[in-house]
């Protein structure tokens, strides 16, 4: 079905230059970020349908086009072959990308041109220079300066300034605010200017102001090269010299207006959205619902006229919530949860309910009677099978009424992220469209309407419910074909509600504590920061400016330039590392101290912002964040907090054990990573270091430098600890050699030697990769995947970015999935023993424990055991635990 368009009265015409455009989206969004699970870099279409959806929002054309480039042979390269002959190959990852881009537009009812000999510039200006003569407004979005001598009165330019949404209009009174010069003279000007970009040479001590002056004065090109003789100085003999040069420039930088099109501009009229095409397209690319809804909003399309036959009958039952749990016992049933999912604080509004057959009820929280509030609390704590999506935030939710959820069976949330490890959002919505190709017909209804739901905002929230039910069972299916359904229901799925608890319970902090470390980081800062100024007699130096930086970097202190950045030389933190390594200087080491103490600074701030009412802070912990499967922490992060700085070890004696507990406890595993290498690489030497118990990296040291194990000295211990956990990922002997400040050379002999004495690490590390490239995956012991396509890509870049990840992923997946294991082990025998005490945190390879008074002995040893007994590795674990009133205490 075809969706029926809101026509405006003015004549509205706006112009697209679709190679411009989609390059700025290109280079605006990483394109890690966005690829299909077939390998498909979409990156510039995701970004181009943004901005396409945004302008038309915003501008709300009548008449729209695109015009694209055919290829890099026209008229203008037969007349200059260097036209643009330094441009770069096309990156591969783009390649493919336009003809996408068309796709969604032929979809859309958008025309697009192109023309054999000519750019899209030229089909442009044709264009603009029809719709004048017809009464349009026209507006050209297009990152082309050239395009300036196409503006007037009733041609305005939307020039980007920043990737493809900051957009600068560029009017006639525009134009000569910027350049002093007239849209018709901006050509001229062009001329003398020449052009990097195009390749066109500019003339030799003639730069901008001098080339806008000469315009100015002779009023256009051909006046001026009239009178050229006229001009004094090397600059007029410069100019002299390059005549024939600007006058080729001036030709090929002049638009052709009057190019042979298909259609005019009044045949641009914008036409009605196919949107089942449209939604094909988008499922397609596995682009998630949020784009799809701006660009159907966009266009004035209806989303709920997309065809879908497979899509079940919805029907809403009008009984109480009491006989609808007690007519559907021991089924199996969708339960989502409205409202605030926060750690603490949160809130439930209203639930849905759902069954297989998808009949279902819905009821608001504020208005359960006693009957009803009782069977929910049995039903919702019982061990009845429970389909969610977001078991965690479904705990937050019910936790917030006094509800504990229990009997999960299916989380949809992490079903689909086992399934797609990396994508962007896993939200309902957006997993329904990815999996199912139907998009849910609205969004959960908010906090204030829920106590006063209208039927079809009943129908909605139990629609969301429905879409779960239907979600678990095509899951499940999919994870049994990828033998990961034992991961999803036995790791994950616990894991869930373990996090929901600790999430909840928080960890105690002394805040007078963190207080004082802040006061005594702000003033380490600004005293940094005073010596430094002091150092180059700059009083007013802010060492937070990049600009600043620069100037007393490579002018006041003529230090070896670092990167060339758009912006001048990078003063970024790698940069600046390498220099103060290579090029030792008091200002630097005053920088370098500066940053730290900044950024403890910042943490320290962050973390006296999330303490909550109760003392203690409740991060949240992200179990569909990273694609190995490690767990990350957010609001605030305490997985950043340095363990081996004295700074770090500080802010760890500010997290104290809570009131009515004992102490704290921290257990945490040894080399977790490299005994996890040598079990996979089944390599001798690693597997005998440990089983004999040997300090690993005085034993490899001994090996590769070939000297008696007590003779490793500090320093090549160092070195090859750094190769060992380098290796893991993906180091290359060059990277070696720049972490380790030695020469490549050298660093090379090292890991020649390492591989000689441990060849199983190398035919590991080799085989892989190529298992993955063969199979486009890697996979964890435990069977969790990573889906690597870029290993096939024929970028460099992106291949050995890859393979780096192919190298790390199976290592430190298992890594993750060990710790995660631990976890429900030691919960699960924590709750069987009937201890008070708890586990609230999980940092790495680290659990922090809240102790109850009298249990210590018995909670560090099931601890230790459980964590011990996680997994069965040719290598044993090795679980080291500490004790103490605050975390720093309790390290071991």
């Amino acid at each position: 079905m075809l969706a029926t368009l809101v026509r405006v009265t003015t004549k509205r015409l706006m112009l697209i230059d679709g190679h411009s455009m989609a390059f700025r989206a290109f280079f605006a969004i990483p394109s890690e970020n966005f690829s299909t699970s077939g390998g498909q870099t979409t990156n510039a279409v995701y970004g181009f349908m943004g901005m396409l959806a945004s302008l038309v929002a915003e501008q709300r054309p009548t008449h729209l086009a695109v015009a694209f480039d055919v290829g890099r042979s026209t008229f203008r390269s037969e007349m200059f072959p260097a036209y643009k002959a330094q441009r770069e190959a096309t990156p591969p990852e783009f390649k493919g990308q336009i003809a996408l881009i068309q796709q969604m537009l032929d979809a859309l009812g958008v025309p697009y041109l192109e023309k054999e000999n000519f750019e899209a510039d030229d089909i442009i200006a044709t264009l603009a220079t029809a719709a004048q003569q017809q009464d349009f407004d026209t507006q050209i979005v297009t990152g082309d300066r050239d395009s300036f001598q196409l503006i007037t009165d009733r041609v305005t330019v939307l020039y980007p300034r920043r990737g493809v949404s900051d957009l600068i209009h560029f009017t006639p009174e525009a134009v000569e605010e910027k350049y002093g010069l007239t849209p018709a003279q901006y050509p001229d000007f062009a001329a003398l200017r020449g052009d990097p970009s195009d390749n066109l040479p500019s003339i030799p001590r003639v730069g901008e102001k001098t080339a806008t002056k000469w315009i100015v004065q002779y009023g256009d090109l051909e006046s001026l090269l009239a009178h050229a003789d006229e001009i004094k100085g090397m600059a007029g003999q410069n100019l002299r010299d390059a005549v024939e040069q600007v006058r080729t420039n001036r030709e090929l930088t002049q638009m052709v207006r009057d190019v042979e099109l298909p259609l005019s501009p009044e045949q641009l009229q914008r036409k009605d959205v196919d949107v089942n095409a449209v939604a094909e397209s988008f499922d397609a690319l596995e682009f998630g619902v949020s784009l799809r809804e701006r660009v159907f909003k966009a266009f004035g399309a209806d989303a709920s006229a997309i065809e879908s036959e497979d899509a079940p009958e919805v029907v809403l039952e009008h009984v109480g919530l009491a006989q609808w749990l007690e007519s559907h016992k021991d089924q199996a049933l969708a339960l989502v949860v409205a409202g605030d999912p926060s750690p603490f604080g949160g809130d439930a509004y209203s639930l849905a309910l759902c069954d297989s057959t998808y009949h279902g009820v819905v009821a608001s929280f504020e208005d359960l009677d006693v009957e009803d509030e009782r069977a929910f609390a049995t039903w919702v704590s019982s061990e009845q099978p429970k389909c969610v999506h977001g078991a965690k935030a479904t705990y937050h939710m019910l936790a917030a009424r006094g509800f504990e959820l229990d009997g999960v069976v299916q989380d949809t949330e992490i079903a689909a992220y086992l399934l797609r490890p990396g994508q962007r959002t896993y939200e309902l919505k957006d997993v329904f469209q990815r999996h199912l190709q139907r998009q849910l017909q609205s969004e959960q209804p908010s906090g204030e309407q829920l106590s006063l739901l209208d039927a079809g905002e009943h129908q909605e929230l139990l629609g969301h419910s429905a879409a779960v039910m239907e979600l678990a069972e095509a899951l499940t299916q999919q994870l049994v074909q990828i033998n990961a359904f034992e991961l999803y229901r036995d790791l994950e799925i616990p894991l869930a509600l373990i996090l929901g608890r600790m999430e909840r319970t928080g960890i105690a902090v002394d805040v007078a504590t963190l207080e004082e470390q802040l006061a005594d980081f702000k003033a380490m800062v600004a005293e940094e920061e005073q010596a430094a100024r002091e150092l180059v007699d700059e009083p007013e130096l802010n060492l937070s400016s990049p600009k600043q930086l620069q100037s007393v970097l490579f002018d006041t202190l003529a230090l070896p330039k670092t990167k060339k950045t758009k912006t001048g030389y990078s003063t970024a933190a790698k940069e600046i590392d390498a220099l103060a390594a290579k090029h030792p200087h008091p200002f630097l080491d005053h920088l370098l101290a500066h940053r730290e103490y900044t950024k403890m600074k910042s943490t320290l701030e962050g973390l006296i912002r999330s303490v909550a009412d109760d003392g203690r802070i409740h991060t949240t912990f992200h179990q569909t964040k990273a694609s190995t499967g490690r767990l990350s922490s957010t609001d605030p992060n305490l997985q950043n907090i340095p363990v081996r700085t004295e700074a770090g070890r500080k802010i760890r004696s500010a997290f104290v054990v809570g009131e009515g507990y004992e102490l704290l406890l921290t257990a945490d595993y040894s080399q977790i990573e490299m005994r996890v290498m040598a079990h996979l690489s089944e390599d001798e030497g690693l597997i005998e270091a440990y089983r004999e118990g040997e300090d690993l990296h005085n034993f490899v040291g001994s090996r590769v430098f070939e000297v008696p194990v007590d003779q490793v000295t500090p320093e090549l211990r160092r070195r090859v600890k750094a190769m060992s956990y380098g290796l893991v990922y993906g180091l290359s002997a060059f990277g070696l050699s720049q972490q380790l400040n030695i020469p490549a050379g050298e660093a090379k002999s090292i890991m020649e030697s390492y591989f000689e004495r441990f060849g199983g690490v190398k035919r590991y590390l080799d085989q892989v990769v190529e298992q993955a490239r063969h199979d486009g995956y890697t996979a964890t012991l435990f069977g969790r995947r990573r889906y690597l396509p870029e290993l096939t890509s024929e970028n460099r870049v992106a291949r050995e970015t890859a393979e780096r990840a192919a190298l790390n992923a199976p290592i430190q997946g298992t890594a993750a999935d060990i710790i995660k294991v631990a976890m429900i082990r030691v919960d699960r025998q924590l709750r069987a023993a009937g201890a008070q005490s708890r586990v609230l945190l999980q940092v790495h390879d680290e659990l922090v424990v809240e102790i109850a008074p009298g249990e210590q002995e018995r909670v560090q040893e099931i601890v230790e055991r459980e964590m011990d007994a996680a997994v069965q590795l040719n290598v044993p674990l090795e679980v080291a635990s500490g004790v103490g009133k605050n975390w720093e205490e309790a390290a071991h």
